[in-house]
């Protein structure tokens, strides 16, 4: 199968752990919009539940295929949130933000009571770090908070470039008005130092690790889809 397949089966398969009167989040990202789509087919077919977008991409899309939206300020604890990951490792700790919407998917998940991510193997790594880092940060005082990101990556013995995303002409604005750097850092061996570090840095609003949060991975391959759990490392 190709990746759209495998994508549409780990959303198919976790969405068996949808359930009547569910309040879910909703993820964002070419997997989580697969899960929206079999959703809606579910919704249709007379499935009720309320569902928490993480971004605004996301929100449009359940909004034309009539699945039934609200926010956190109405529904402020959730039952379940499905997303997708650009990386995953044996504890379940993630890098999400490819798609640009990791604030609002942090803050949705860590609202939820339990957080299944959903992917294709190819997203399976035995530690952080190949994809780029996202980190959304203010645009005032973006200079100095680029400054700031490679003296805590030089402390933690990690290097490369850090990138704002889009470029200086065109930078990508997230959905709550701030910029995205990527940090090509490679192999992050102590995430969660890194994690701690970036959270001291006053420009930094938020990054894309996401540790101790997701419950389950739904993971498709060629030869089926397969639960994995968080491993103690």
């Amino acid at each position: 199968m190709d990746a759209v397949a495998l994508k549409t089966e780990a959303a198919r398969e976790a969405l068996s752990e949808v359930s009547e009167g569910m309040k879910l989040g909703i993820g964002t990202g070419s997997t989580a919009e697969a899960f929206v789509h079999l959703l809606a087919e579910r919704v249709a077919e007379g499935l009720s539940i309320i569902g928490v977008p993480t971004s605004e991409r996301t929100a449009a899309l359940c909004l034309d295929l009539g699945v039934p939206l609200s926010t956190l300020e109405e529904q402020p604890s959730l039952h379940l949130t499905i997303d997708g990951a650009d990386e995953i490792d044996p504890s379940l700790g993630l890098i999400k933000g490819g798609g640009g919407a990791l604030l609002r998917e942090k803050i949705v998940a860590a609202a939820s009571e339990r957080m299944i991510v959903i992917a294709d193997e190819s997203k399976m790594v035995d530690t952080l770090g190949r994809f780029p880092l996202p980190i959304e940060v203010n645009r005032f005082g973006l200079a100095a908070t680029r400054v700031a990101i490679d003296a805590v990556a030089k402390k933690l013995g990690l290097s490369g470039p850090v990138e704002l995303r889009g470029g200086t002409d065109d930078p990508f604005v997230t959905d709550g008005g701030h910029l995205i750097l990527d940090a090509s850092f490679g192999r992050i061996p102590d995430s969660r130092a890194l994690a701690r570090s970036l959270h001291d840095i006053p420009g930094v609003v938020e990054h894309g690790l996401f540790l101790d949060m997701a419950d389950l991975a739904v993971i498709a391959s060629s030869e089926g889809v397969r639960r994995f759990t968080p491993l103690a490392v």
